[in-house]
């Protein structure tokens, strides 16, 4: 008779459980249909408030914090900054995707990137507080200056490829004028024919002249575009004798020859310098192996002799 009364006890209250779930309020929706409901919304959602999710990465992030980098960059370099920048890549060649607002900005960039590498690294280390800050100051320093330093580098670079290729295109040049050709149509003979900056500088002074510059203008504005010496001389004896009328082929030819001569002289010069420069290399690493090699059997002879 218990037993009974326990289970009409045990069915009455499943019952009431069960009519409670059936008009009760609605169980949230799985995790599968949130993201089928959430993915509908967003197909259709407007346009305006999926524009910024359908956006790059480097346009939502990459490009506010260059922004940011390039406000806090001009307020350290100066005002003169983009002139002097603007200068060092006209040197350097303008290598592609570079400009006055990327090196600026990139300044900032890698001053702070290299700021976290070193405090990361001295904080691997373990080293002390004070060459922690060392460490994190020098990176500081370092990123700053990457750029002006890739710049420097590419323009010592681009300056000694123009100094190499500068007397074979002066006598290609003369070669063209002396056959009959005009000193225009001389000039894209050696842009057609000759590679690396020298080849795409006079390709830009060919383009500046048909644009509607004068001859003089266009070969100024190479000669500022560039440290080379050789350079300068070439396009100063090549304007004067455009302004006093002076034969352009006996200017080519004596610029030729002293173009040869100068390249003769770099390489003695150079060819000078070696004894001076190797003698580092053969006191620190050669002279040891050799003292090593010739007095070492006799070293270990007199300790075993004594021993």
């Amino acid at each position: 008779m218990t037993l009974l009364l326990i289970m009409g006890v045990m069915l009455f209250v499943a019952a009431i459980v069960l009519i409670g779930m059936a008009i009760g309020p609605a169980r949230p929706e799985g995790g599968v249909t949130r993201s089928l409901a959430l993915l509908q919304a967003m197909d259709s959602a407007p346009q305006e408030m999926t524009s910024d999710l359908d956006r790059p990465f480097g346009e939502r992030v990459l490009e506010p914090l260059q922004e940011r980098a390039l406000r806090v960059g001009r307020r350290l370099t100066g005002a003169d900054a983009a002139e002097r920048v603007r200068r060092k890549l006209d040197f350097a060649g303008n290598p592609r995707d570079w400009s006055v607002d990327r090196v600026v900005s990139g300044k900032v960039i890698g001053a702070i990137a290299l700021a976290v590498v070193g405090l990361a690294l001295s904080l691997l280390l373990g080293v002390g507080l004070p060459l922690r800050l060392l460490m994190t100051l020098g990176g500081l320093v370092l990123g700053f200056f990457v750029p002006d330093l890739y710049l420097y580098q590419a323009t010592y670079d681009r300056s000694q490829k123009m100094e190499r290729e500068l007397p074979d295109a002066i006598d290609l040049l003369t070669i063209s004028v002396e056959a009959g050709l005009g000193f225009d149509a001389a000039l894209q003979q050696v842009a057609r024919n000759t590679d690396g900056p020298l080849g795409e500088e006079f390709s830009r002074v060919l383009r500046e002249m048909q644009i509607g510059q004068g001859r003089s203008g266009a070969l100024r504005a190479f000669s500022e575009r560039t440290n080379v010496p050789d350079v300068k001389a070439f396009v100063s004896a090549m304007v004067q004798a455009d302004a006093f009328g002076i034969p352009v082929a006996a200017v080519l030819r004596v610029q030729s020859s002293e173009m040869r001569v100068k390249r003769r002289q770099r390489a003695e010069t150079k060819a000078q310098q070696v004894p001076v420069k190797i003698t580092v290399p053969l006191i620190f690493c050669i002279l040891p192996c050799l003292f090593i090699a010739v007095m070492g059997p006799a070293v270990i002879s007199i300790l075993d002799s004594f021993g």
